[in-house]
């Protein structure tokens, strides 16, 4: 099973979310949620292109939230890199 590990990054933007949207106290137990299925299934998200290519993503315990993420074969690993708002016309750094 891979491991799965939020970057330093996708922290600070969670943080963020949490203070800009008003998220519940159970916000970071409800993405931990979300990625799990991350552990067995590595490959699950859809794969990004252009800039991103090599990156995929899946959508949190909101509709709205894009957890992008890049998967380390050679390690087992995942990383999730950055954690938007998909409604935001920024999405990814």
């Amino acid at each position: 099973m891979a491991t799965v590990e939020l970057a330093l990054a996708a922290v600070e933007d969670l943080d963020a979310l949490v203070r800009s949207h008003s998220l519940p106290a159970d916000t970071r137990a409800r993405v931990a949620r979300s990625l799990r299925s991350l552990e067995r299934f590595p490959l699950l998200g859809p794969e990004l292109t252009g800039r991103l290519a090599g990156h995929r993503f899946l959508l949190g315990p909101w509709r709205w939230m894009v957890m992008v993420y890049v998967y380390l074969p050679d390690e087992d690993r995942v990383v999730v890199e950055s954690i938007q708002d998909a409604r935001a016309s920024r999405l990814a750094r």
